[in-house]
């Protein structure tokens, strides 16, 4: 009995969960993006040579 509540409070929690941080999850992905991709092609600059 104890253990089929648990499980529900803990799916209803996990639900929750998922609801409340999504949002934010989505605004980091975005501006993670647009910083990566700020003007930069994502490649390393050349090394200069020692002569």
């Amino acid at each position: 009995m104890f253990r089929a509540v648990w499980d529900i409070l803990r799916t209803i929690g996990t639900a929750l969960a998922l609801l409340v941080t999504w949002p934010f999850r989505a605004l980091a992905r975005l501006f993670g993006k647009a910083a990566r991709s700020g003007g930069r092609t994502g490649r390393r600059p050349a090394r200069a040579r020692r002569v």
